[in-house]
């Protein structure tokens, strides 16, 4: 079922959407709204949690179809039994997972509607888990989430960001239309007799060691102050994460960053340039290097030993630069395969971003503009470019999770070329 040229993105799939028992089944008030604006045909089903949130009549009056709700619902199995929703699918979308919700689905459970859909369709399956930020953290989440990604379920989010209990951390669902974006970049071929060319497999990278280095360097200036930037790290984990998942050996080399460590990485901690460009270097040899990091170019000549104090009307500091810790590991003779750069650029971005492949002899660079709404350093969503030597790639803005996964499966491709 192909779309034709200006038909709305989704136009003609077949969505399950599944609402799972959190305060965000609110949202997925407004993702009705707007996957039916993309052109998909959207049929609900709720979990008994869900119906506490938000009332069922909603969903019907936004979808225009009878919203499912239980394994029990005779009129509704006369009309279409569990078994042929789950067949009737194009994809199935659960928004919000709870953890408790990812939890039954990593171990294959049918204990409610939801979850019979989910074990009995053949269809793919993408869950935007939403919940409490140390539920996500919690290495039992992190493992079912793991288990999940291995089968090739998509994963959309959850975001950082205040959270309905007061505080504040991962575990935001992500907004309607971030995900809508995520399922028209997942879903071109939804419904379509022939396969992707390149499908995720869930083990994409086993075998291979993967370095990545992530997050800001600090350059102190004396025992209070630095010279820093304003990366937050959360490309380079979503890297790691998404490369653990499919089968890498991943070390993650790290500024000073505010995230948790995904699940299988093994997790170096640095503060300053220098102590990255040592780090990287003692975790070489590996097969695959990401430099993801945003690295200071200069530091100072002297760090002063007491706070530097206030006098005259201006100050001048000596800098020096930094070691090119990119350069130095693609000139490396190793065992290295493919060797990727991040530019992050306020402008003219495919000029600079080429002219950094080629000086420093990358294979790839990811390039993206900073300095923009929803966007590069601090923001939860990315958009970015992918330039090699007779190529590019557009990837749109999208989750920074999802676009590490769709990075990834490039590098496995570029690792064939």
């Amino acid at each position: 079922m192909t779309a034709t040229r200006n038909a709305p993105p989704l136009q003609g799939k077949r969505l399950l959407l599944c609402i799972g028992g959190g305060i965000a089944a609110y949202k997925a008030l407004e993702l009705v709204r707007r996957l039916r604006e993309a052109g998909a045909q959207v049929q609900v089903a709720m979990t008994a949690g869900a119906q506490q949130f938000v009332t069922p009549l909603s969903f019907q009056a936004l979808s225009g179809l009878p919203v499912r709700t239980s394994l029990w619902d005779s009129a509704a199995e006369q009309a279409m039994g569990h078994i042929e929703l789950a067949r009737w699918a194009d994809r199935v979308v659960i928004a919000p997972a709870t953890a408790d919700l990812l939890a039954r689905l990593a171990h294959g459970l049918a204990d409610d509607l939801v979850a019979t859909l989910c074990l009995a369709t053949t269809a793919p399956l993408t869950v935007a888990p939403a919940m409490n930020h140390r539920m996500w953290l919690h290495p039992a989440t992190q493992a079912n989430l793991q288990t999940l990604r291995q089968r090739g379920v998509q994963v959309i989010g959850p975001v950082d960001g205040p959270l309905a209990e007061g505080e504040s951390g991962p575990g935001r669902l992500s907004e309607p239309e971030a995900i809508v974006a995520a399922l028209v970049q997942a879903g071109e071929d939804i419904g379509d007799e022939a396969a992707p060319a390149f499908a995720p497999s869930g083990e994409l990278l086993a075998g291979q060691r993967v370095l990545i280095s992530a997050g800001p360097t600090y350059e102190d200036l004396d025992p209070v102050r630095y010279l820093g930037n304003r990366s937050s790290g959360k490309m380079g984990y979503a890297l790691a994460a998404a490369a653990a998942a499919q089968g890498a050996q991943v070390v993650l080399v790290s500024g000073p960053v505010s995230l948790a460590t995904p699940p299988g990485v093994e997790r170096i901690d640095v503060r300053s340039a220098a102590q990255m460009r040592e780090a990287v270097l003692a975790a070489m040899p590996a097969d695959i290097y990401i430099g993801a990091a945003a690295v200071a170019d200069y530091t100072p000549v002297k760090v002063a030993a007491q706070k530097i104090k206030k006098s005259g009307q201006s100050l001048t500091l000596e800098f020096v630069r930094t070691p090119d810790i990119l350069a130095e590991v693609a000139a490396q003779t190793q065992s290295l395969k493919l060797v990727v750069g991040f530019a992050a650029e306020t402008h003219d971005i495919e000029r600079y971003a080429r002219a950094k492949l080629t000086d420093k002899r990358l294979d790839l660079i990811i390039a993206n503009q900073v300095g923009v709404a929803d966007g590069g350093f601090e923001s939860d969503q990315n958009a970015a470019t992918a330039y090699w030597a007779d190529g590019e790639r557009v990837f749109p803005a999208t989750s920074k999770t999802r676009l590490a996964e769709q990075l990834l499966e490039l590098i496995a491709q570029r690792l064939q070329a």
